[in-house]
């Protein structure tokens, strides 16, 4: 199923909010471009799908991340449902995504 045409229903995090706001401006305004554009196309060319094998999550569920600058948005995609989820925003280095089952608990 495939659903170009259709706008993406966005579900952002509450602490991803407050992340967000606590971004240095120009940071801050770019992310919100970035994250707002993944309503319509949640697959950027810049974006990465992250390797969850070993989690427990529904299968067409695909766990994803955007690169800005040193920041990292990690998101979940479901095409089956039309639904994009703004998980978490992280700093990187040192940020290694060690708490990635934490936060793929949250589609649950």
């Amino acid at each position: 199923m495939v659903r170009q045409a259709e706008r993406f229903r966005l579900w952002i995090e509450p602490e991803v909010h407050s992340t967000r706001e606590s971004l240095p401006g120009n940071i801050r305004q770019r992310m919100k471009r970035i994250i707002n554009g993944l309503a319509d196309n949640p697959r950027p060319a810049n974006s990465r799908l992250l390797d969850v094998e070993e989690l427990e999550i529904s299968a067409h569920i695909e766990i994803r991340r955007v690169r800005l600058d040193k920041w990292r948005i990690l998101y979940a995609v479901n095409e089956i449902e039309g639904w994009v989820w703004i998980l978490q925003i992280h700093k990187r280095p040192p940020y290694q995504y060690e708490d990635l089952p934490k936060i793929v608990a949250k589609l649950s």
